[in-house]
C-alpha cells in the first residue's frame, strides 16, 4: 500500500518504519528541514534499540522515503497517519494544534479516497474535528479513523511488529477492510484487532496509560510504607504479582515516572473529565503522589548530609526517564538535578544515550562524564536515577577507590541488598532498608 505518515517524531519514524519494512511504499512528511535532510541521509534523530537497523534497509530498498511538502508527501497515499505532537497546555488539556492545521490543509489536497488516521494520543472527539475540518474542504469520500499506538520507548519496534493488540475506531466498513489488510503481517500469530467507534478508541489509549501510571504510583506508595514498618517492597512486589490478577510488570518502586507519555496523558485525562464535569480523583492523587516521589531521594540525602549540601559533589548515573532511549521528557533525573543545584552541590553526569538531549536542557550547568566511573572521582555520593543495564554489575572495588565519600542514593533499586551488604558503602533505596 501507498502510506503517508505527517510527523517524524518518535511515533512517526517508528510507524513508517516498521510499515515499510512489511513491503508498503511509506513517505514522512515533516516541516523541520534540517530534520527531513538528516533523514534522507540515512540518519536516526532517535536512540531506539533495532530502529536504526529497518530503517537503512528500507532507504535502501527505496520503500521509506522523506518530504517536507504535505502535497507530494500525500500525492498517492491511500493511507494517511497523523502522527502529530499533542503537547500538554497550562491546564493539562492536550493541545491540537498540529493536528488540526494538518486537517485543515488536507481536504484542498484529497484527490481519490482515503483513509486518514490519528496515530498521535488524541482526546476523545478528535476524530469529528478531524472530519470536520477535512470535509469543509472536499467532495471526495474519506474516512477518519482512531488507531492509538501502545509503543514503548525502549522496546518500540518490538510492540510494533508484534502487538498485544491493535485498536481501530471506525464505522466504516472499508476503512475497516482496508486496515485490516494493512496489519495482517502483524498479527500473524493471534494477536487481536480489535473494531469499535472512534470516541472509545480514543478513551482506551489515555485509559491504559492512567492506569499504568497509576499502578507504578501504587507501588510507589507501598514502598513508601514498607520503609515506615520495616517491610521490603521487592518482596512485596513478588508476593503479589505472582497474582494473576495482577501482574508482574509495572510493580518496580523508583523515584516516579517521566516520558512523553505517562504524564501528559494523565493530565489530558483528568482534563477531559473536569470538562464533562467529572471528579477522577484516583488520576489527581496520581498526579501528586508521582511529583512527591521524584522529590524522595533529595529527603534521603539531606538527611545523609545533616541538611548541609553545599560544596558536594553529586555523581549521577542515568538521565533519561527509563533506561533504553535518550527521552528525558519529564524526567526524574531533571527535578534531582534542579533541587540539588539549587542546594549548592556540583552534579556531574553520566548516560549512555542521554547526554546530547540534556544538553540541549541544561548546558553547562552540569558536568558530564565520558562512563559511569569517569563522574565518581572525589564524589561524595552516588545518585542512580535511571536503571540502564551497565549500572547493575559495577566493579565496587574501583568504585570505592574513586569516591570521596562512600554513598549510594539508588531512585531504582538497581543493586540487590545482599549485594552491597559488606562492601564498605553506605546504601539508601527505596523501599527497603538502609544498609551501612
Amino acid at each position: 500500500m501507498n502510506i503517508a505518515v505527517i510527523g517524524t517524531g518518535y511515533v512517526g519514524l517508528v510507524t513508517g518504519t516498521c510499515f515499510a519494512e512489511t513491503g508498503n511504499q511509506v513517505v514522512c512528511v515533516d516541516i523541520d528541514e534540517d530534520k527531513v535532510k538528516e533523514l534522507q541521509a540515512g540518519h536516526v534523530p532517535i536512540y531506539e534499540p533495532h530502529l536504526d537497523v529497518l530503517f537503512e534497509r528500507n532507504i535502501r530498498q527505496g520503500r521509506l522515503q522523506f518530504t517536507t511538502s504535505l502535497e507530494e508527501g500525500i500525492k498517492n497515499a491511500t493511507i494517511i497517519f497523523l502522527a502529530l505532537p499533542t503537547p500538554p497546555g497550562e491546564d493539562g488539556s492536550a493541545d491540537l494544534k498540529h493536528i488540526l492545521d494538518v486537517a485543515g490543509k488536507l481536504g484542498k489536497l484529497l484527490t481519490a479516497y482515503t483513509v486518514i488516521i490519528n496515530k498521535s494520543t488524541v482526546p476523545v472527539g478528535t476524530a469529528e474535528k478531524v472530519s470536520r475540518l477535512i470535509g469543509q474542504n472536499t467532495s471526495v469520500k474519506f474516512d477518519v479513523v482512531s488507531n492509538p499506538e501502545f509503543l514503548r520507548e525502549g522496546f518500540a519496534v518490538d510492540d510494533f511488529m508484534k502487538p498485544d493488540r491493535v485498536i481501530i475506531g471506525t464505522h466504516s466498513e472499508l476503512a475497516k477492510k482496508i486496515l485490516g489488510e494493512l496489519y495482517a503481517p502483524f498479527v500473524r500469530q493471534g494477536n487481536p484487532v480489535y473494531y469499535m467507534d472512534e470516541r472509545s478508541a480514543e478513551l482506551t489509549k489515555y485509559a491504559a496509560n492512567a492506569f499504568l501510571a497509576t499502578k507504578i504510583t501504587f507501588m510507589n506508595e507501598i514502598a513508601n510504607l514498607c520503609e515506615r514498618v520495616g517491610a521490603n517492597v521487592d518482596a512485596v512486589r513478588i508476593g503479589i504479582g505472582a497474582d494473576n490478577r495482577i501482574g508482574k510488570r509495572f510493580l518496580f518502586a523508583g523515584i516516579g515516572y517521566g516520558g512523553s507519555c505517562f504524564p501528559k496523558d494523565v493530565k489530558a485525562l483528568a482534563h477531559t473529565s473536569k470538562e464533562h464535569r467529572y471528579d477522577f480523583r484516583i488520576l489527581q492523587s496520581v498526579m501528586e503522589v508521582n511529583e512527591f516521589q521524584k522529590r524522595q531521594l533529595i529527603e534521603k540525602i539531606r538527611g545523609h548530609f545533616s541538611g548541609s549540601l553545599k560544596g558536594k559533589k553529586a555523581a549521577l548515573w542515568g538521565l533519561s526517564f527509563k533506561p533504553d532511549t535518550d527521552d528525558i521528557r519529564e524526567a526524574p533525573s531533571l527535578v534531582l538535578i534542579q533541587e540539588l543545584l539549587q542546594q549548592g552541590v556540583s552534579v556531574h553526569a553520566y548516560d549512555p544515550e542521554a547526554i546530547a538531549n540534556t544538553k540541549k536542557i541544561l548546558g553547562d550547568k552540569i558536568h558530564y562524564g565520558n562512563d559511569a566511573y569517569d563522574v565518581l572521582k572525589e564524589a561524595d555520593m552516588l545518585i542512580i536515577a535511571t536503571e540502564w543495564s551497565v549500572f547493575r554489575t559495577p566493579e565496587f572495588d574501583k568504585m570505592k577507590s574513586l569516591m570521596k565519600e562512600k554513598v549510594i542514593f539508588d531512585g531504582r533499586n538497581v543493586f540487590d541488598l545482599n549485594l552491597l551488604r559488606g562492601r564498605g558503602f553506605t546504601y539508601y533505596s527505596i523501599g527497603r532498608e538502609k544498609i551501612n
